[in-house]
């Protein structure tokens, strides 16, 4: 798929970082990225060289001299916190020192420059919606988080779903799309997107809602997951009603809002908002400080998965034992065992799933390596109607 001309720069960016951290597969970044290796190895040298500056084929002057005046400094606090409406001193500070100015003052000197130009009057991104333990995963891609934030209108009739896709360790977003419904399939195509330049994570977290979750399924698993476990990828869900379990997305989705979306009183069209997410997208990643990460930027922080998107999806059997009793999903989601009907969910219809046996009259029900539950024969037998969901 071709780059469009906005996002390449933060392509390049992405791939040049990656490709310099210690241990990085350079062929295989080129092959996720769509780039030949030459081109590969032209960028991370320019890159070395002359930083973003080179990338981007522009001038190597500085943009600020490191002479500058008291004036100059000011000029340089306020030019930035115009880029960004909502930025405080400690980010702009922290932007100040990526960006290579001497002389850049502390933080509660940039918020008093700020606030002398009456600059602290933007909204903020707002408190939390109560109080929740932190965990954090250890390692970029064990862990990702995924949600629709709340859609809004456009000029053109349309409604916008920012599909957003968060890695828990690092802060790095891996999607932000403005979508025009919130189907399985949409969700499907932009997940595909990333697995291939950014691969495959181990899980990935997501609430109860459609379409990745199915309460009155047994395995709470709908098509989109069922999907996901057969390229290796396991659905995790929060709470019910409780959506401090995906606190950065919930986080991350304020900000988005604070810097975005409320930035504009009128929305064109879904390529408007798209565009925008993406030039916004690179910020974040780029250049936005973030407390939780020492004031690093998250793509400081992350790395692709070295578990790259397969070509050919194995077929469910290939996990299966030889000693398995194999079943084929029925059309309204059970499967007949023993002259009893176990409901798997309507996910699974005309999948082969796996019986393997744990005790005398118990199964595990596997489909590929996921444990979907266990059937218990005796209390099925026990039991008034023959019709059962699997138990956990």
């Amino acid at each position: 798929m071709p780059w469009e001309p906005v996002e390449v720069m933060s392509l390049k960016r992405e791939f040049v970082e990656f490709a310099s951290a210690e241990g990085a597969n350079l062929s295989e970044l080129c092959r996720r990225f769509g780039i030949s290796r030459p081109t590969g190895y032209k960028w991370v040298k320019r890159w070395q060289a002359g930083g973003l500056a080179e990338l981007e084929e522009r001038s190597r002057r500085p943009e600020y001299s490191p002479n500058r005046s008291n004036e100059e400094i000011e000029q340089a606090v306020l030019a930035i916190r115009e880029d960004n409406p909502v930025w405080g001193g400690r980010k702009i500070r922290r932007r100040m020192l990526d960006l290579g100015h001497s002389k850049v003052p502390s933080a509660s000197t940039v918020t008093a420059i700020l606030r002398r130009h009456g600059r602290l009057s933007a909204p903020v991104a707002g408190k939390a919606q109560g109080p929740w333990k932190r965990f954090e995963r250890s390692v970029p891609n064990d862990l990702w988080q995924m949600d629709f934030k709340g859609h809004f209108g456009t000029e053109a009739g349309e409604r916008c779903h920012p599909l957003t896709v968060l890695d828990d360790h690092s802060r790095f977003n891996l999607v932000l799309k403005a979508c025009g419904d919130e189907r399985g399939e949409t969700v499907q195509a932009s997940l595909t997107e990333a697995f291939r330049r950014y691969g495959l994570p181990a899980q990935i977290l997501c609430d109860n809602a459609r379409p990745w979750g199915a309460l009155e399924s047994p395995s709470g698993h709908t098509t989109l997951g069922v999907w996901l476990l057969e390229r290796g990828v396991e659905v995790i869900h929060g709470g019910p009603y409780h959506p401090q379990t995906q606190g950065k997305e919930e986080r991350f989705h304020r900000t988005l809002k604070a810097e975005v979306i409320t930035q504009r009183t009128v929305w064109r069209d879904l390529h408007h908002c798209d565009r925008a997410f993406k030039r916004w997208r690179e910020k974040y990643n780029h250049e936005r400080p973030h407390e939780s990460l020492a004031d690093e930027v998250p793509a400081k922080v992350y790395q692709p998965s070295p578990r790259a998107l397969p070509s050919i999806i194995a077929e469910p059997e290939s996990h299966y034992l030889t000693e398995d009793e194999l079943r084929r999903v029925k059309s309204k989601g059970e499967i007949t065992y023993r002259n009893h009907f176990f409901y798997i969910g309507s996910a699974f219809i005309g999948k082969s799933i796996a019986l393997r046996q744990l005790g005398e009259q118990e199964w595990e029900v596997y489909y590929c390596w996921k444990r979907l539950g266990k059937i218990d024969l005796k209390a099925a037998t026990k039991a008034k109607y023959r019709y059962h969901k699997l138990q956990p």
